[in-house]
């Protein structure tokens, strides 16, 4: 059994949906509204599901998986080909540290609950909170393309967690009008991986 809790526009999700679609795997859906009624993911039905009240989450005959990076190592192992993580230790370790790039140091400052915590909390405007967003993206969308070695891809010329990672955050990128001036590979490194049925199929609505 695969049941993917899903939201269209999450970025971790599409992580999922991509890593996902990979592996020639579909899973059954369900849709949780981040904004409708003030939040689906806030309710007692999907936090019974996931307490932190985050899409992803992946039910599995063992039970319910959350966060997207955890599920998409699960679904590696599980459906070994194609390799997501190389399997010599260093470039693994390698890969693991531009996802985590990404995923730890630049996604949790810039996503919805962030947003709206900048607002409420500290009495934020749009102007401030997409300034904000847009700080910490380019910032590490900068780091992340520094540490890159060659290749056609995130990590040499074979798709990797890492390219999992990026493609959905470059999506946020282009939505919070970052400048990608300075971004050029990355900007390169995207159109190519947008280009196959994996992210292309799965991609957020425009």
């Amino acid at each position: 059994m695969l049941k993917l809790y899903d939201y269209p526009r999450s970025s971790a999700a599409y992580r999922v949906r991509i890593a996902l679609a990979l592996k020639g795997l579909t899973p059954d859906k369900a849709e949780i509204h981040l904004l409708k009624d003030g939040g689906e993911q806030h309710g007692a039905a999907y936090k019974a599901i996931n307490p932190q009240g985050l899409v992803p989450a992946l039910a599995v005959d063992q039970g319910i998986l959350t966060q997207s990076l955890a599920i998409i190592e699960y679904i590696d192992q599980i459906h070994p080909t194609p390799p997501l993580l190389p399997h010599e230790p260093f470039a693994c370790a390698q890969v693991r540290a531009l996802a985590l790039t990404i995923a730890a140091d630049v996604h949790p400052l810039q996503n919805l609950r962030t947003g709206n915590a900048l607002r409420q909390d500290f009495g934020a405007n749009d102007d401030q909170v997409l300034a904000w967003h847009r700080r910490w993206i380019e910032t590490g969308l900068a780091a992340f393309q520094a540490m890159l070695p060659p290749g056609s891809c995130s990590y040499g010329d074979d798709v990797t967690l890492a390219d999992v990672v990026l493609v959905p955050q470059m999506v946020n990128a282009r939505r919070y009008a970052c400048d990608l001036a300075p971004l050029a590979r990355l900007v390169e490194i995207d159109a190519r991986l947008r280009e196959r049925p994996a992210f292309a199929e799965t991609a957020p609505p425009t």
